[in-house]
């Protein structure tokens, strides 16, 4: 049975889409047919596994505005098992549509619903904000996943997204549980990582995983060149770190 997981933080730079592109490309490789839904209108997922915008007839707007089966979205990647339903610039006007349409916090679940068991997991890429295209991932989701940068402010805004669920929980989607939270970007040379990580250890009370991703400028590439970690170089530490949680996700379950 498909396992669908929404990825947010409402703020942004927390390696939101790099630990979508690289979960994602991990689970594929170790026998899990997974598909990333790119939701987010900047659609760095989409270009970080080499799929060009401009050149695609369809986007999950067209999943969200006009009922478009999921399925009908899709494209590969260089990744056996591991297939896109791409973003598009369209996608940014998305959340004014979507306020006068019917069960608009249901259109994302609704599209997914047609899959028919082509994929053991979703990944959802979204936006950094907690609006209608979040509200969509959330209802459609199972679970959460939650990066968190280990710097300054790494808990700031975590209680409204983790109110956010709560509420989403209540009125749209009772199932929605948080899988976890991932502590990205750390540096291991800086107190200050070891002393963020252990107090978001702390406040969120057993739902992070013991995997760490660190700051990696091998990370950082690898989208500019199409490629998830694991193609571009992987023998590097963040590789290491994303095999290590693709292995956590799935045992999780």
């Amino acid at each position: 049975m498909v396992r669908v997981t929404a990825c947010t933080n409402q703020k942004g730079g927390v390696g939101k889409t790099t630990t979508v592109i690289n979960l994602a490309a991990y689970l594929a490789l170790d026998g899990i047919p997974t598909l990333v839904v790119d939701l987010d209108p900047q659609g760095n997922a989409t270009s970080g596994l080499g799929v060009d915008r401009r050149a695609l007839d369809r986007s999950t707007y067209d999943a969200l505005i006009d009922r478009v089966p999921m399925g009908d979205l899709v494209v590969g990647t260089a990744i056996e098992g591991l297939d896109l339903a791409p973003s598009a610039p369209a996608l940014s006007g998305a959340e004014v549509e979507l306020v006068e349409l019917p069960a608009r916090e249901h259109r994302l679940a609704a599209s997914l619903a047609g899959l028919d068991g082509r994929y053991e997991r979703v990944l959802i890429d979204c936006p950094p904000s907690l609006g209608l295209l979040t509200v969509n991932a959330l209802t459609a989701a199972d679970g959460v996943l939650i990066p968190i940068q280990t710097e300054y402010y790494a808990l700031e805004g975590l209680s409204q997204l983790v109110n956010t669920i709560r509420r989403v929980r209540e009125g749209l989607n009772p199932r929605l549980a948080i899988d976890g939270v991932l502590l990205t970007m750390y540096d291991r040379r800086t107190n200050l990582s070891a002393q963020v990580a252990a107090e978001v250890r702390r406040h969120m009370n057993g739902t992070v995983y013991e995997t760490v991703v660190p700051r990696s400028v091998r990370l950082a590439e690898a989208p500019s060149h199409g490629l998830p970690i694991a193609l571009y170089d992987p023998a590097s530490r963040g590789a290491h770190a994303y095999g290590a949680l693709a292995t956590e996700v799935a045992t999780r379950g």
